[in-house]
């Protein structure tokens, strides 16, 4: 039974009478592109980089739809963000879009301590077992992403999110088009990829204006190593109905369901000994049988750890379903009004076939499943009014979310001839419930700010929001005999703050040239995990006894942000230069002990972190049709206490923040003459720490991939046909991607990071009608 809504409590609507011109004003929410010269227009590829967010007062950037299209149809629009500075994404396929290798981090934070949205509506903060949203290539297609809004130190006060701590990424979708007309566009490439998308525009359909898309897009592939592979297939719709002079109403639709094989966690033993193409045994079930009852036939003795070399197979099964309605009008002049409601269902599961807890019918693997569901409800209303040299806008958000979690075990198959199955499909005899969660959430979020526009070039900006987060947790299901004989933590946390304030500044000291400043509060929810679940720092992931001793002093992840740039911004180059400073306050780790398949896990509160860092980036259009963009940032994010744990007095004090480099370099050539095009980037990342006592890491590398499409334009009814030809990993590089899936060891080594793909191909055919 769902919770009732607990009472709200509005912040009072206090307010300096602070900041902006209506430009920047917007500014704030939203890149502005540098104005072009008179009677030219401002130069076209810039847009294939980013777009400097120009009289913003904090460091935002963007990534527009013409940089999706140039990465290979289907591409996560995560990963194309990955060009921008400070900004890590990585990802165990050449996609971005198998989900338990996703990771984002944007300046030390990792994917759970930022803030996503799509047109408003929250997406949750990422994780794989995601309590909360979806990933964004589950709630909308590539193909139909306008942009994507980063805001690298904190995001805007009206984003709706529990997790904006370092950051937000805000997503747009396109509206449909004004004209009839539709897209079709095939992918093929390496691993049997197959790709196919289709897009329909109604074009206006009556004299109001009434229009609206459709579109459908299927994926099939296989694994670049071993056997098994992904598949989905997606439905998005939009409507847009003008109403009256000045209101619009939209309303979006996603489907999405997903079917993805895992790859193997890997170690750095497992590397040296086993390889890089180390994976599990699926669809080789004697072998995997086998190697449950000590058989090994594949070298696994060479390792510290035979039996967890390889499984027979993981996999993840999702489907979601979004949609939203909006309202946005003009109430009077210089008074707008913007309201959305909005609702979310996920159900699904996740497996692993374990040779750690054999099957009651005497099989030595069992499958584990991890079931979850997702149903949650909300609304956003804001009101934004200018009125002389000042804009006031203030707004509320509200979400009820209820998250239903369980872990099973199944029995496996016995072994005999020509055996094989999908553990994904076949989910035979249940034999044991380890445990069970409901967690129900209320969240209410207000904020209101002022911009005041000082002078012609100077503008300052004051505001706050105060966020209520409850959380109950019960617990519908446990046997300790298989939680190591544990009963599991349950119980309620609160996480609120009544005042998280933010201030800006943005100065147009020149033609071209302007300098901004921002100061922001931010705090974080609780997530909410199941009991060792290893998949994020949840409270609710240690037993009973460890809850209640941290329940009545654990305290929310706070912090501060200060930031300082500079923008110059001309025909022939943009360029930026941001320092930033932040103080993070009662950060929750997972702190991970013995073997992955049951580990000790404990959320520990590990003080206070310190990160400075200084970002550069520049766009240079040194020839026409030629943009050439670069970028560096560096990161010192360092940990200011030692802790004492049940092992004793662990030395983290000065010690380097685990998975994230303290150096990037991003660098991409784009070449545009009329019906050409041609790109090459490259990523380069310093070594990452594995272990929080920094005593092992994986090493540095740098990634270039290439990109080139041929527009042919119009043949008969086809339009504007073209080609494109992709190559992920031009260089055939090995190296480490996502870290910190499982955890990260206090010291030494640990199977908690995935290898990235090896160089990939990928060609497609695009057509209009």
């Amino acid at each position: 039974m769902r919770a009732p809504l607990f009472p709200a409590i509005l912040a009072p609507a206090l307010l300096m009478p602070v900041l902006s011109t209506p430009v920047l004003a917007q500014a704030s929410l939203q890149p502005v592109p540098a104005k072009p010269v008179a009677g030219k227009a401002a130069p076209a590829p810039a847009e294939t980089v980013n777009v400097y967010g120009q009289g913003s007062t904090r460091q935002l950037t963007s990534v527009t739809s013409k940089a999706l299209r140039e990465a290979a149809p289907g591409t996560s629009p995560e990963k194309v963000l990955a060009q921008l500075p400070g900004v890590m994404f990585q990802s165990a396929d050449p996609f971005g879009a198998y989900e338990w290798s996703e990771s984002l981090y944007i300046r030390g934070f990792s994917q759970t301590q930022l803030g996503f949205t799509l047109d408003d509506v929250p997406l949750g903060d990422q994780q794989f077992d995601n309590y909360n949203g979806l990933s964004i290539t589950r709630a909308i297609t590539t193909d139909n992403v306008a942009r994507a809004d980063v805001s690298q130190g904190a995001g805007s006060l009206d984003i709706a999110s529990t997790s904006n701590l370092g950051g937000a990424v805000q997503y747009t979708s396109t509206d449909p088009k004004d004209q009839y007309g539709g897209l079709y566009e095939q992918t093929f490439g390496s691993n049997s990829t197959y790709r196919e998308f289709i897009r329909l525009d109604s074009g206006d359909l009556n004299p109001t204006g009434t229009k609206f898309f459709v579109s459908y897009a299927r994926v099939d592939l296989d694994k670049w190593k071993g056997g098994g592979g992904n598949d989905s297939d997606q439905v998005n719709a939009k409507l847009v109905q003008p109403v009256g002079a000045y209101g619009t109403v939209k309303v979006y639709f996603d489907y999405s369901r997903t079917h993805q094989f895992d790859y193997q966690d890997e170690s750095l033993n497992y590397i040296q000994t086993l390889g890089y193409h180390l994976d599990n045994f699926y669809p080789n079930y004697p072998a995997a049988y086998r190697a449950a009852e000590g058989i090994f036939a594949n070298g696994e003795t060479k390792s510290n750890d035979p039996l967890d070399a390889s499984y027979y197979a993981g996999t993840a099964k999702r489907q979601d379903f979004l949609s939203y309605a909006s309202y946005q009008t003009e109430l009077a002049p210089e008074l707008d009004w913007k309201s959305t409601i909005y609702g979310h269902g996920d159900s699904g599961y996740s497996t692993w076939t374990t040779p750690y807890t054999p099957s009651p019918n005497g099989a030595p693997l069992s499958v584990r499943s991890m079931n979850d569901s997702i149903e949650r409800y909300g609304f956003l209303s804001s009101l934004e009014w200018t009125h002389g040299r000042n804009t006031l806008e203030g707004g509320i958000w509200y979400e009820n979310d209820q998250f239903d979690q369980s872990r099973i075990f199944s029995e496996a198959p016995l072994l005999t001839p020509g055996v094989t199955f999908d553990p994904s499909e076949t989910l035979n005899n249940p034999f044991a419930q380890p445990w069970g969660y409901v967690f129900n959430t209320d969240t209410v979020q207000t904020h209101i700010q002022d911009s005041y526009r000082v002078t012609d070039h100077l503008t300052l900006r004051a505001g706050f929001r105060s966020l209520l987060i409850h959380t109950g947790s019960t617990v519908t299901a446990q046997d300790p005999a298989y939680n190591g004989g544990n009963q599991v933590g349950s119980g309620a946390l609160d996480a609120n703050n009544a005042f998280l304030p933010q201030f800006g500044m943005n100065w147009r000291f020149a033609p071209h040239n302007e300098i901004y400043a921002d100061i922001s509060h931010n705090m974080r929810g609780y997530p909410e995990d199941g009991y060792s679940t290893n998949a994020s720092n949840s409270p609710w992931s240690a037993n009973e006894a460890a809850f209640r001793q941290i329940q009545q002093n654990l305290k929310p992840e706070t912090n501060w942000v200060y930031e300082a740039g500079y923008r110059l911004t001309t025909k022939r180059f943009v360029g930026l230069l941001t320092y930033y400073h932040v103080d993070f306050k009662n950060r929750l780790q997972i702190i991970s002990t013995g073997p992955v398949i049951a580990p000790t896990t404990l959320v520990e509160n590990v003080g206070g972190v310190t990160s400075n860092g200084i970002e550069a980036s520049a766009t240079l259009f040194p020839i026409r049709h030629v943009a050439f963009y670069n970028s560096i940032s560096f990161n010192r994010s360092i940990y200011d206490n030692d802790i004492v744990t049940s092992g004793g007095l662990e030395p983290l004090k000065g010690k380097v923040i685990p998975n994230y480099p303290s150096l990037m370099y991003k660098t991409s050539l784009d070449w545009t003459d009329g019906p050409y095009n041609a790109h090459i980037d490259g990523n380069y990342l310093s070594h990452r720490y594995l272990s929080y006592l920094n005593d092992t890491s994986v090493p540095n590398y740098f990634i270039a991939n290439l990109g080139a499409r041929y527009t042919l334009g119009d043949h008969g009814p086809l339009k504007a046909v073209s080609f494109s030809f992709n190559v992920y990993n031009l260089l055939n590089h090995k190296y480490i991607a996502t870290m910190g899936e499982n955890g990260n060891p206090f010291s030494g080594d640990y199977q908690s990071f995935l290898v990235g793909a090896p160089r990939q191909f990928f060609g497609s055919v695009t057509a209009g009608f």
